[in-house]
């Protein structure tokens, strides 16, 4: 059941009290929900429930019960992705999900894994592995984050393909930048070439409308733990039919030799890899639900309300920093990253800026910081989640205008 709505989620937003749903440390801006999410009590509540089940009789619970309890689960995750159920496994995270694909497909001496400059860099060092394993190679396509329009990104990933390209490796929403990439599009475009795409679709569920099938990628790999708000250590990764017997879980357990006939090896081998936990993926459609429930439009209006808050507080951010926004407005979902001034911090990309640590320490302000060499600069992200306010990010804007010696902020 979701919170008392008595007095319209309006009041709730300009109260603050929505944070009151959450956990997290009040003496803490946390505009930082995009890295690792935020659960609410509720939803730890009824994942609590659930392990108190699952101990109070193990063999009952995993045994006996857990294949209908996945299946329900399933179910109505599939509905809110777009996706049939039976395309659908359980993965512990986005990056598990990513590895799986790439350490089942067999590539060859010569062949090409096409990925963007944006890519997350976990991901990014599981395409290194693959290719070194196989003397394949990878392609960085660049994506410019001073951008324009999508059709940039586009020209740039289709600019890179070569007869030799075996798979492209992109990300729905990247993790540095916040870009939203035009992702059915890209799909349509390799596949009309021959080559499929694994999306890296981390931050998509919840922050955007989603419809996995009509995306048409042949893998897709999603959180829940971040836009869904479900516990740690719940994501998916959805394969297409016909490509579900190339892909195999990275713990091979006792579905590769099972005799039943009733399921597909895919859900034999992918719903039992040994003993777990498997209380955060049971506790998906609890998030799905409560967060449906707390706002009168569902998730439509808490995915509108979100946008709306990152592009106000990107907005501000510009305002403030000097900047002009570095993309269009229809490239933005709940995250939002600007370029900062100063010099980059050597390191990959990605990597923290002691800026980072600074604002955290001094301000109380949890937010990413890190350089970003393609520009010669470093951004900040700023994530818009519902407990946010924009007194959290009046704080950041006043904490920079006094770090970075700001003339100051407008009024």
């Amino acid at each position: 059941m979701g919170p008392d709505m008595s007095t319209g989620g309006k009041g709730h937003e300009e109260t603050g009290g929505w944070a009151r749903l959450w956990p997290l440390d009040p003496g803490v801006a946390f505009l930082n929900h995009g890295s690792f999410g935020a659960c609410p009590r509720a939803v730890l509540e009824a994942q609590q429930r659930l392990r108190e089940r699952m101990e109070g009789e193990p063999v009952r619970f995993l045994g006996r019960e857990l294949e209908g309890l996945f299946d329900g689960a399933r179910a109505e995750l599939a509905a809110f992705v777009g996706a049939d159920p039976d395309d659908l496994a359980f993965v512990p995270n986005a990056t598990a999900g990513v590895n799986t694909v790439l350490r089942s497909l067999a590539f060859e001496a010569g062949d090409e894994l096409l990925t963007t400059d944006h890519a997350y860099n976990a991901c990014r060092n599981a395409l290194e592995f693959v290719a070194a394993r196989s003397d394949a190679r990878v392609v960085v396509a660049p994506v410019p984050f001073l951008l324009d329009s999508p059709e940039r990104v586009v020209e740039s990933v289709t600019g890179r393909l070569t007869g030799r390209t075996r798979l492209a490796a992109l990300d729905h929403v990247t993790s540095p930048t916040g870009l939203v990439f035009p992702i059915a599009r890209l799909v349509a475009e390799l596949r009309a070439r021959g080559v499929e795409t694994l999306v890296d679709g981390a931050h998509a569920p919840g922050m955007l409308p989603l419809d996995v099938r009509a995306i048409g990628a042949a893998f897709y790999a999603g959180n829940c733990h971040k836009w869904i708000c479900a516990p740690k250590g719940a994501a998916f990764l959805h394969v297409r039919r016909e490509r579900q017997g190339l892909v195999r879980p990275l713990v091979i357990s006792h579905g590769a030799n099972s005799p039943r006939t009733d399921r597909s090896r895919f859900r034999l081998e992918f719903d039992w890899t040994g003993t777990g936990d498997p209380t955060a993926y049971l506790a998906v459609p609890e998030s799905i639900r409560y967060l449906e429930s707390l706002l009168p439009g569902g998730w439509p209006a808490l995915m509108a309300h979100n946008r709306a808050t990152a592009l106000a507080a990107r907005a501000g951010l510009c305002r403030v920093l000097g900047v002009p926004p570095p993309c269009p407005d229809a490239m933005v979902g709940s995250l939002a990253a600007v370029p900062l001034p100063g010099p980059v911090v050597p390191g990959r990309p990605g990597q923290a800026d002691p800026l980072q640590g600074t604002l955290f320490e001094r301000f109380g302000i949890e937010v990413p910081a890190f350089g970003w060499p393609a520009l010669g600069t470093r951004l900040l992200r700023v994530s818009a989640q519902l407990y946010n306010t924009p007194a959290d990010y009046a704080r950041l804007e006043a904490a920079l205008t006094e770090l970075l010696r700001l003339p100051g902020a407008a009024s």
